[in-house]
């Protein structure tokens, strides 16, 4: 092995094989398991060399997320892509209880172990809807408070739009999500993390 690079691995980094930056690959590529041409398996790529870390068979190891998503659709990884969708898609059921973070912690609890992407998906549908929890409780006292001045009912569309908005953040994630693509929401505290 010769500067981070295994004989047998690639002699450039990810984003290299596809074109993207210089020698080190540094820049493009951040860490994970990509495919290696040269010795028909998985190498890690801990973001600025390779690793001796090999899977001959093409498969990244037991709970690895794959820094590649289109690897991630590609192997078949459809549990955790289903399950990272229904993380998303959970905010939408526990609302009926009011309570749109509950769906998205209660996969979180029992997921997270099971696979990353899971992990990853499920934390961020968490913390989207604990956000969107706390802007709807701290939109909705201002508004009832102004109301008594009537400032307060032009304040009530914008109540409507954010709803509105947080149905379609939900359905766009949640379609990324299975798609296996990693999905981050604007306007989100990180208080899971």
């Amino acid at each position: 092995m010769t500067n981070g690079e295994p004989s047998s691995g690639p002699a450039s980094g990810p984003a290299d094989q596809a074109g993207a930056t210089g020698a080190t690959g540094a820049a493009a590529a951040p860490a994970g398991w990509y495919p290696d041409q040269q010795a028909g398996g998985q190498r890690y790529w801990d973001g600025t060399r390779w690793t001796d870390d090999f899977q001959p068979h093409g498969a990244a190891p037991a709970g690895a997320v794959a820094a590649d998503p289109a690897w991630l659709a590609a192997k078949g990884e459809s549990d955790a892509r289903q399950w990272a969708m229904f993380a998303h898609l959970s905010a939408l059921f526990a609302l009926i209880i009011g309570l749109p973070w509950v769906g998205p912690l209660v996969i979180y609890l029992t997921k997270k172990d099971d696979h990353p992407y899971i992990a990853e998906q499920a934390r961020e549908a968490l913390n989207f809807n604990l956000s969107f929890f706390i802007y709807l409780v701290v939109g909705t006292i201002v508004t009832v408070v102004l109301s008594f001045v009537l400032i307060g009912l032009l304040l009530i569309p914008v109540l409507i739009a954010m709803g509105i908005a947080w149905i379609v953040f939900v359905i766009i994630a949640a379609v990324k999500a299975n798609g296996g693509q990693q999905y981050r929401y604007p306007l989100t505290i990180r208080m899971v993390s």
